[in-house]
C-alpha cells in the first residue's frame, strides 16, 4: 500500500492538430527575422519569396531599382557635417553642481522694452517725434507692416525655431 502512495495516476490524451504540415515547428518562413538576427545580405540569400521585402529598420533607400539595375542618387546620400572643435573652451556637460536658474516668461511687453524702449526715450530726449508720438526718423523695424513682421518672424535663421 506504500508504494501505491508514491505512484501517480498519467492520463494518455490523444489531440488533434489543425496547423498544415508547411507552418510547422520546422518552418521559419512564419516568423520575421529582423536585422538583430543576420545582415541584410544574409537575409537577401535566405529568402524564400523575392517578393517579400526585407525590414530596413527605418533606413532610407540612397537611389532606386531601373531595369534590374541599382541607380544611385548623390543628393540622398547623408551628408554628417561635424565641426571642428580644437581650442573650444566649453565643456561638453553642464555640471550638477551648477545653479538652477529659474526665469521668468518672457512676454510682449518684455520683448517691447528690450526692442524698441531704448529707441523711443533717446526720440523723446532728442525731440525727433511728431505730435501723434511716432519717430520722424524711423528705423527698419519700424517700417514693416504686420504680413511682413509675420513673414520674417518664421523665415529660416529666426529665433522662433
Amino acid at each position: 500500500m506504500s508504494m501505491l502512495k508514491n505512484f501517480t495516476l498519467i492520463t494518455q490524451r490523444r489531440s488533434i492538430s489543425t496547423t498544415s504540415v508547411l507552418e510547422g515547428k520546422r518552418n521559419f518562413r512564419k516568423f520575421l527575422l529582423y536585422n538583430k538576427r543576420g545582415t541584410r545580405d544574409f537575409k537577401e540569400r535566405q529568402r524564400i519569396n523575392p517578393v517579400l521585402p526585407i525590414d530596413k529598420r527605418g533606413v532610407r533607400d540612397t537611389g532606386f531599382i531601373v531595369n534590374g539595375q541599382y541607380v544611385e542618387i548623390p543628393e540622398k546620400i547623408p551628408e554628417i557635417v561635424v565641426p571642428d572643435l580644437t581650442g573650444f573652451q566649453l565643456k561638453p556637460y553642464v555640471s550638477y553642481k551648477a545653479p538652477h536658474i529659474t526665469q521668468s516668461e518672457f512676454t510682449p511687453v518684455d520683448l517691447f522694452n528690450a526692442v524698441y524702449s531704448e529707441k523711443i526715450m533717446k526720440d523723446f530726449e532728442e525731440n525727433k517725434l511728431d505730435e501723434s508720438g511716432n519717430s520722424l526718423e524711423p528705423s527698419v523695424e519700424e517700417k514693416l507692416n504686420p504680413e511682413e513682421a509675420w513673414s520674417r518672424a518664421r523665415k529660416t535663421g529666426s529665433d522662433i525655431f
